[in-house]
């Protein structure tokens, strides 16, 4: 009678596994009554399921709250129901709930494993924490643990996303020195996070490690490492990688063609921006709202606006909406092509279908009619704008100096210094030497002066 009882089990516990797959938790815990109602009892297997299906769909104190059923149904819980709810706990960034899990499973003579001290290590750096969580690798050392693959991963991923790149970097090093053989999941970890930190030089040698390890790169490293390039506008060992990315046979999405055709667009590349565009219709991938943009840009930088307003039409044939940065593209576009008004007209039907968090595009207007010579309109606009940025202050300046405007230009300066907002360095420049050269040689050196102490003063 016996194994009909466990087979009968295990077929509950099937059945409740299938409804959790499908999110159907629900039905899932109709199926454990209904089992109950037939004489099935239910076993740890039947508890840890539904414990990690609240903890993924409900949250923590659903699936925390499974365990009094546990107890009440005679069945206690072991090292893989802790460690369903420590990854709920630091799914929800709860560390002081992961630690009481920690003193409860000792408690009840629980032994975490790694994989438990693995959950929180990553709920330690998820919150910011790489000293603590540096402190549990050791612990898992010092007690006997083997690591696993994901051990050394998360470790390395913590740190880089913790802003020390340095030591991640280091432990890699000191890892293959111990045996420790890193896969392709554990370079790409890496070459991510040299890229963030804008150590390119970094991560271009540690590709070519990857190579010469063995391993062939994919889509995903060979896509961040033209994105970090094209970031610090290294455009030709960008494009460098692009063409050995589609040498090898690996092919795009669109949104990693839109980034090496945007790229190539800042480079000046217009050319061989629209040919990537027409490789990507080709590939068969179909245009979406990136798509757009990027051919829009190129439009606008051919200085063929009404080319890219046309698009507008096909974007909403298609259904879409055109959103912020489509119509910042649309703004830039006129400012550069000398319509100033038309740009301002756009603006205000930005405003009209509720865009708005605008600044960019406000940006670009009050830039246009100070290069148009409006520079009575741009400061009037500049007034009335609420929220400004680094890019509008700068723009002003510049467009002051242009005008002639030096001493109006350096007391908007002065301000911007004492607010501590950045201005370009270009900017600094432009109002000294235009004070200079209109004799106010002791405004220039008080200036000057003063940008240094503000200097020191924000550093």
């Amino acid at each position: 009678m016996a194994a009909p009882a466990r087979l009968s089990t295990r077929l509950l516990n099937i059945c409740i596994s299938s409804f959790c797959k499908a999110h159907q938790v629900a039905k899932a815990e109709s199926v454990y009554v209904d089992g109950i109602r037939l004489g099935v009892l239910p076993d740890v297997v039947t508890f840890n399921t539904l414990i990690s299906a609240y903890t993924r769909f409900d949250g923590f104190d659903s699936a925390y709250s499974v365990l009094y059923r546990m107890e009440k149904a005679g069945v206690s819980p072991d090292v893989v129901t802790y460690n369903s709810l420590l990854a709920g706990a630091a799914r929800e960034r709860e560390l002081s709930k992961t630690l009481h899990l920690f003193d409860e499973m000792r408690q009840r003579g629980i032994v975490p494993d790694v994989w438990s001290y693995n959950t929180l290590m990553h709920c330690l750096f998820r919150l910011g924490n790489p000293d603590e969580a540096n402190r549990v690798f050791k612990d898992i050392i010092s007690q006997g643990l083997e690591p696993h693959t994901a051990t050394f991963n998360i470790m390395i991923n913590g740190l880089c996303k913790n802003g020390c790149t340095a030591n991640a970097l280091m432990l890699f090093r000191n890892l293959k020195r111990h045996g420790f053989v890193p896969r392709l999941v554990t370079y790409n970890i890496l070459i991510d996070g040299l890229c963030k930190a804008r150590r390119l030089a970094a991560a271009r040698r540690m590709l070519m490690e990857l190579k010469s390890s063995g391993y062939t790169p994919n889509a995903v490293t060979y896509t961040t490492v033209m994105k970090c390039c094209f970031r610090s506008k290294k455009f030709e060992q960008g494009i460098e990688i692009l063409q050995e990315m589609m040498s090898n046979g690996y092919t795009f999405d669109g949104f990693g063609y839109c980034t090496a055709a945007g790229a190539l667009i800042k480079s000046g590349r217009r050319n061989d921006a629209f040919e990537c565009m027409e490789k990507m219709e080709r590939s068969g991938i179909g245009p979406d709202i990136v798509y757009y943009n990027t051919l829009m840009n190129y439009y606008c930088k051919e200085g063929k606006v009404g080319a890219a307003f046309e698009l507008v039409g096909e974007i909403q044939s298609r259904g879409w909406k055109c959103d912020e940065y489509t119509h910042t593209i649309l703004v830039d576009g006129l400012c550069k092509a000398g319509k100033v008004k038309d740009a301002q007209g756009h603006l205000q039907y930005m405003n009209d279908i509720g865009l708005s968090s605008d600044l960019v595009a406000r940006n670009c207007v009050v830039d246009g009619l100070g290069k148009s010579g409006k520079i009575g309109l741009a400061m009037k606009m500049f007034k009335s704008m609420k929220l400004k940025d680094s890019c509008t202050y700068s723009s002003m300046v510049h467009n002051l100096c242009k005008a002639g405007r030096y001493r109006t230009a350096s007391k908007l300066l002065l301000s911007c210094l004492k607010s501590g907002i950045k201005i370009l360095p270009s900017a600094r420049s432009a109002v000294i030497n235009g004070l200079r050269s209109c004799g106010l040689q002791r405004e220039a050196k008080t200036l000057k002066s003063k940008i240094k102490l503000a200097r020191v003063l924000h550093h």
